[in-house]
């Protein structure tokens, strides 16, 4: 039983600190920072950074749609 809870403690502590979740601290750190001292290049890198991870996590769930579909689609012909 222990040994269940250690295991989501590390789930959740592996998606705490997810790729994902440092890049959108990044690009809101810079973006505020950029926002606070009038820095254009740190107001532009914020904006890209999120801008591209958004693209990124559409793009994957569009994919992840997709297979599920084609999963569902090889379940129906069988």
């Amino acid at each position: 039983m222990d040994h269940d809870k250690e295991r989501q403690e590390i789930t959740v502590i592996g998606r705490l600190l997810s790729m994902e979740a440092l890049l959108i601290l990044m690009g809101l750190l810079s973006l505020v920072s950029g926002i606070l001292t009038h820095d254009p290049l740190r107001l532009l890198l914020g904006v890209i950074i999120l801008s591209a991870l958004a693209l990124f996590l559409i793009l994957r769930r569009r994919k992840r749609r997709k297979s599920l579909e084609a999963q569902k689609g090889d379940r129906n012909h069988d």
